[in-house]
């Protein structure tokens, strides 16, 4: 199709889109500038905010250029109006935000290479979330999947050690390469800096990390691109949000409540951010004698089921807790590689089935 024909289809979309606060479309607003289309069907263009609009406008920008048949791929630059090349706010001629404004956030865009984009989050630290991570992106690479595995805890990257993995990363064509490990592609913050260097960092520090790593490292075509996110709601699960399109959260939580609330938290941030939560996956459900096969519960029982039904989504799987799994974990050696047969790594395969499954019934 030639570009100039779609480039024509690209505006009459963006054209639809009402800027409510104007009673105006966007395009004769004068908020979408710079538009262009490549011929491999790249859209870019620059859409201008003025404080007095909805953050929301640019992504509905997006998806609008994303519905046109033909379109590959779609990269917006949101501007604040202050800053605006023309020197005027958008359907107000000469007019600039206050002194002070804060300029809206920047908008995700989609990778296409990446695959399916999920991040893995937990309320709380000690829930099994990196265990999680490990064990569904080997869980998938051996159903023959290409998975890449970024370990964006930078307060804590354990997932070098527990793939076994210490190599520094080659750099090549400006390119940083990922490691592999059990068929899975892996970076992490852990694999550049010392072992006994802390990260005290903030908000952008840890912002411009998370985008090289997305975008400076040679993940090649993957089918899965999962994240391995600290705990919390902090500045990590924003940049993530705002950097990349992310298809879908996994939560994370043990059976006690105190854990379940602080997942609670963490899975509504997604939600604020317009990430869909595809399910919940309860770790350390009970304890499985490695010799009976007898399961004894440790903690109260069912909190993972009742996040998940708060939630309105999946409960994913209940990961027993196994003898060795935390020995194997630390000598490199996923459960679901190491011991395939056992019941945490059966339970494990399953959680990676249901994310499969869910990640497909969600619209890109």
């Amino acid at each position: 199709m030639p570009s100039n024909t779609l480039h024509a289809r690209v505006e009459r979309a963006l054209a639809q889109l009402q800027n409510p606060r104007l009673n105006q479309d966007v395009v004769s607003a004068g908020m979408v500038q710079d538009l262009a289309v490549d011929d491999r069907g790249e859209v870019t263009f620059t859409f201008i905010l003025t404080q007095a609009d909805a953050p929301t406008l640019a992504r509905e920008a997006r998806k609008a250029a994303q519905g046109v048949a033909g379109v590959a791929a779609v990269r917006v630059n949101v501007t604040d109006a202050g800053a605006a090349p023309r020197g005027a706010a958008p359907g107000q001629p000469g007019t600039r935000p206050a002194p002070g404004a804060v300029p809206p956030p920047p908008t995700p865009v989609e990778l296409p290479l990446l695959g399916k984009v999920v991040a893995v989050s937990s309320g709380k630290g000690g829930v099994g979330k990196s265990t999680v991570s490990v064990n569904v992106a080997v869980a998938l690479a051996r159903q023959g999947q290409r998975v890449g595995l970024m370990d964006a805890d930078i307060y804590g990257p354990n997932i070098p050690r527990m793939l076994g993995v210490d190599q520094k990363p080659e750099v090549r064509g400006g390119k940083i390469q990922p490691l592999e490990s059990h068929g899975v592609k892996i970076m992490s913050l852990g694999l550049i800096v010392e072992r006994d260097t802390p990260a005290i960092w903030r908000g952008p520090i840890i912002m411009k990390v998370i985008q090289q790593f997305v975008r400076d490292v040679e993940w090649g075509q993957l089918d899965y691109f999962l994240v391995d996110l600290p705990p919390g709601t902090g500045d990590a699960q924003l940049s993530l949000a705002q950097t990349l399109h992310i298809r879908g959260a996994i939560i994370v939580t043990t059976p006690q409540e105190v854990a379940v609330g602080d997942s609670l938290r963490g899975a509504k941030m997604f939600e604020r951010v317009g990430v869909p939560v595809i399910g919940v996956v309860e770790n350390m459900s009970a304890f499985v004698c490695p010799h009976c096969g007898e399961r004894t519960e440790i903690f109260l029982t069912g909190g993972g089921k009742r996040l998940a039904a708060e939630l309105g989504v999946p409960l994913l799987g209940q990961v027993p807790l196994q003898a060795r799994l935390a020995d194997l974990a630390d000598t490199g050696r996923p459960i679901v590689a190491a011991e395939p047969d056992s019941p945490a790594a059966l339970a494990l395969a399953e959680v990676a089935r249901h994310v499969a499954e869910q990640l497909a019934a969600v619209a890109p």
